[in-house]
């Protein structure tokens, strides 16, 4: 390795160490928050490991019932991106195999279009249609978001998908049906992994449709993180700990799918050049 290659290699470590180290910062500080008493969280100057760990903090979490309630309500809201990928996927299939341009520009509009923008024309329908409370006007406004996400995600990836093999399928007497099934869903793997990651990352942590269409019974963890902020008192502990339960899932499903992502994210660029 030539001196260049190392002076280069070194800089590059060091960017992605300039880059990153402020959020493991961050993410450490909240996991010490989370093991301190509020003694220990009041000290100056801060103390960063304590002598001894509050794990109460996270039993006082879990033992709440809103809390575990909030869970599956985001748990079902989340789950929502399984539809999303069943609607953007073969959207995103035909409009790059048929060169809908135009088609493709609507949906662009979609995606960079706030959700807020949504939010209130909707309020108001799901209020005249008597759903506001429930968790229905969560699933379909996060749907009105994702899909437009899966299928600009997916219309990318199908376009620099080699269409050999579909010609070769279709020659051989297969129906379009099924050579989507067959030929092109298994080579977009990457592609629907990368889709369906940003869509639940999404959906598991927006706070503004929780807190706005849900009841009292149906709001999402986000929400139930917010409820723990009071004026009266501020317990940083369970705080950070409803914090750290609510950023846990998705995180372990980034680290556990972080091949599909890479594979996902650089394909196009691999297959174009």
């Amino acid at each position: 390795m030539t001196p260049k290659q190392i002076i280069g290699k070194i800089g590059l470590w060091f960017a992605v160490l300039v880059i990153v180290s402020p959020a493991i910062l961050f993410f450490l500080w909240m996991l010490s928050l989370s093991l301190k008493f509020e003694v220990d969280n009041a000290a100056y100057p801060p103390v960063f490991i304590p002598e001894h760990f509050a794990w109460k903090n996270y039993a006082d979490v879990l033992a709440s019932n809103r809390f575990v309630t909030y869970f599956f309500n985001s748990l079902i809201v989340t789950g929502s991106a399984v539809l999303a990928l069943m609607v953007g996927v073969p959207a995103g299939y035909g409009i790059a195999r048929m060169a809908a341009h135009k088609s493709a520009i609507v949906i662009l509009i979609a995606r960079i279009t706030p959700g807020l923008s949504y939010l209130i024309p909707l309020f108001l329908l799901f209020q005249w249609l008597g759903l506001l409370g429930t968790l229905v006007p969560q699933i379909i406004i996060h749907l009105v978001v994702t899909v437009p996400i899966v299928i600009w995600i997916m219309i990318g990836y199908f376009e620099t998908t080699p269409l050999e093999l579909e010609e070769a399928a279709l020659i051989d007497g297969a129906g379009r049906w099924q050579v989507f099934r067959h030929v092109a869903l298994p080579i977009a793997k990457p592609g629907i992994a990368v889709a369906f990651i940003l869509a639940v990352i999404f959906s598991w942590n927006n706070f503004v449709f929780g807190i706005v269409l849900a009841g009292r019974e149906t709001r999402t963890l986000p929400v139930a993180v917010y409820n723990m902020i009071s004026f009266d008192q501020l317990s940083w502990g369970p705080l950070a700990a409803a914090a750290l339960v609510v950023t846990l899932p998705v995180l372990l499903l980034t680290v556990f799918a972080q091949r599909q992502i890479v594979a996902g994210l650089t394909a196009g660029a691999v297959k174009g050049g």
